[in-house]
């Protein structure tokens, strides 16, 4: 059973930094794609990064493109999203997920982390 589990949100001010983790167990990942995806109050989740596990490919959302980075680190099985130069529109729920495309669309990922909070504040 493949279980995914979020870590390191929190109450940050406007242009500060906040890393996010995803500790991910249950099966081998080698050919999945891990992304991150997020949902604020009343939109609809939507695509922030993703990873291809083997080949390093990454795809961000055009809002955080030059400001968050996505890297996975192989030992430990985690995804991490370093966010930098937060706004106040990057405040939601950030959940990470495993698909296997390179995909921004949801239906395309199986798996699901519970999420984990993130508030900018200005």
């Amino acid at each position: 059973q493949v279980q995914l589990v979020e870590s390191g949100g929190g109450l940050v001010q406007a242009g500060g930094s906040l890393r996010l983790s995803c500790a991910a167990s249950g099966r081998t990942f080698s050919g999945a794609v891990m992304g991150w995806f997020r949902q604020a109050p009343g939109k609809q989740r939507e695509f922030v990064a993703s990873i291809h596990w083997s080949n390093y490919r990454t795809a961000y959302a055009d809002s955080v493109k030059g400001r968050f980075t996505i890297s996975r680190d192989n030992a430990k099985n985690t995804v991490i999203l370093q966010m930098n130069s937060l706004k106040l529109e990057d405040t939601a729920v950030y959940y990470c997920a495993v698909g296997w495309a390179l995909s921004a669309v949801l239906s395309d990922y199986v798996y699901w982390g519970q999420g984990t909070q993130v508030t900018v504040s200005s």
